[in-house]
């Protein structure tokens, strides 16, 4: 038996939700009908997708991989949805110059662009990657047409109008087995021994800083870095924790060793990705389509 649309969804849901009993209240259905969608689907499959435990599911190793699988086969069924009802998008011509701060490069573009260049391919789009006060000189200049940038807590720019696509908490990552990673929460007081390993990107590690300054904390720092993926591995194998937000997370480093995530008990606002225009101006063709779209991703995204 094929597995179905249906099942796709719940397991995004699942995923995304990180359990049976929280996917199910966003889905608004029962708790049983979810299992059984996700026990036929593992069945189809021949593979374990999740681990269940008793603060709800991880994705295994293969688990991780489908769920791109599944997030694009999600996607392109709401791509041509939307296609087939408004044929005449795909005759929007035009150029849209488009900023991304780094962390949204990493973790939204891709996803978000994918959908555009469905959506409208015969808009010419034009990318530049930097820091978001850059793309905020750029966006009141008028060089840029929109921008989609991780804003930190507070930033708001006058002259530009900003819309929020989703908020991101932070967690504490912590290698498997790691003794903090026991409960459900864990306090910055009990990692203050503990190596940090700093991501540098869209003020991430001003979070960390932020909670060691509020609670007296020098904690020492393993590594300063730009990569997420270097402070994944890191963390991984044991060289250090980090507190990053949500939007990074995965299970599992590029080597395959395990990585555990747990909330904070310190406040620590959450990060925001939002599309940014400068206010006033007309938006273009192009840059309203792209709105439309950016508005519509996390639908796309199975939540």
């Amino acid at each position: 038996m094929a597995f179905s649309l249906r099942q796709l969804h719940y397991f995004v849901a699942v995923a995304e939700n990180g359990s049976v009993s929280s996917a199910a209240q966003t889905l608004s259905i029962s708790q049983s009908t979810v299992t059984e969608a996700l026990r036929e689907l593992e069945a189809d499959l021949g593979f374990r997708l999740l681990d269940r435990h008793a603060r709800g599911a991880d994705l295994t190793l293969k688990g991780h991989h489908f769920l791109r699988h599944a997030r694009k086969i999600l996607a392109d069924v709401a791509d041509a949805r939307r296609a087939l009802a408004g044929a005449e998008s795909a005759a929007l011509t035009g150029r849209l110059a488009l900023g991304v701060t780094p962390l949204v490069a990493g973790y939204v573009y891709s996803d978000l662009i994918a959908r555009y260049r469905r959506a409208f391919p015969g808009v010419a789009v034009e990318a530049v990657e930097d820091a978001a006060d850059y793309l905020e000189h750029l966006l009141v200049g008028g060089e840029l047409d929109v921008a989609v940038m991780v804003l930190p807590p507070g930033r708001r720019a006058s002259a530009l109008q900003v819309e929020t696509m989703e908020v991101s908490p932070y967690r504490v990552w912590l290698p498997l087995g790691h003794p903090a990673a026991e409960g459900e929460r864990v306090s910055m007081r009990e990692l203050a021994g503990e190596p940090h390993v700093l991501l540098t990107i869209d003020e991430i590690a001003e979070a960390s800083e932020i909670v060691w300054r509020r609670l007296g904390l020098r904690p020492p720092v393993a590594f300063r870095t730009r990569s997420v993926e270097a402070v994944r591995s890191l963390v991984a194998t044991g060289a250090g924790v980090a507190l990053l937000p949500d939007l990074t997370y995965r299970p599992w480093s590029l080597e395959g060793d395990k990585i555990e995530a747990r909330t904070l008990i310190e406040e620590v606002p959450a990060i925001e990705v939002a599309t940014v225009w400068r206010r006033g101006s007309p938006l273009s063709p192009a840059a309203t389509g792209f709105l439309s779209v950016a508005a519509t991703r996390q639908a796309g995204r199975g939540r």
